[in-house]
């Protein structure tokens, strides 16, 4: 890794629970690692994001292409300002949704080519990707029923499009199953969050064992 610090990303369908366990994540790791904790989300980390975030969610109706880069310059300013700092510092930046979400619901959901989706964010983040992955994966038919209040403008693309959403996550997991871990979003809160905490920490006893400048 070229920083001190550790970068997770947690993924999901809608109403798959994972802005809840990102949330009981962040407060975790900051009960137990010896280092600061960054809880952030995309679109809206930020103040530009907060502004892009209304505009896709709840704006007019947009095109595909158009979605796709919003979500690109949300992620570029959200990275540069917000979370490569964080890790330079050696924080754990913890986000609600990161890069997956782009190629899972604007290639796999909307339909647009996948290395082009992947190419724009790749080129918005300078490449970064996050250390370690965690996908809350559900049935959408399931997830939509935790669902509460007035449904936002990808909410209301449909359960096909959901279940498109869900198999690029998935396919994404197989194509990098390094960087993911995969836990089950049937359950309490509760369960699926001593899941993903009974997944992530060998990850976080190798980050915390990893070689450093010091002692190499």
């Amino acid at each position: 890794m070229s920083y001190p610090g550790l970068f997770i990303a947690l993924e999901g369908v809608d109403g798959s629970g994972k802005s809840t366990q990102a949330q009981l994540m962040a407060n975790w790791l900051a009960g137990n690692q010896s280092c600061n904790v960054v809880l952030t989300r995309e679109p809206g980390g930020t103040d530009l994001g907060a502004n892009l975030r209304q505009l896709i969610q709840h704006g007019e109706d947009m095109d595909p292409r158009t979605e796709a880069l919003l979500y690109a310059a949300d992620r570029a300013h959200h990275v540069n300002t917000l979370v490569l700092p964080a890790l330079q510092r050696g924080d754990i930046v913890v986000t609600d949704r990161y890069f997956d979400s782009s190629v899972a619901y604007q290639s796999a959901g909307r339909q647009l080519p996948a290395d082009q989706i992947e190419q724009i964010s790749l080129w918005a983040t300078a490449g970064l990707l996050p250390d370690i992955t965690i996908l809350i994966d559900i049935d959408p038919e399931i997830a939509r029923t935790r669902q509460v209040g007035e449904p936002d403008r990808i909410e209301k693309a449909g359960i096909e499009f959901q279940q498109r959403v869900r198999a690029g996550y998935l396919s994404r997991v197989q194509d990098d199953p390094v960087r993911w871990l995969v836990v089950s979003g049937v359950g309490t809160p509760d369960e699926v969050f001593a899941a993903a905490i009974g997944a992530l920490e060998p990850r976080l006893d190798q980050w915390r064992n990893r070689p450093t400048e010091e002692n190499q």
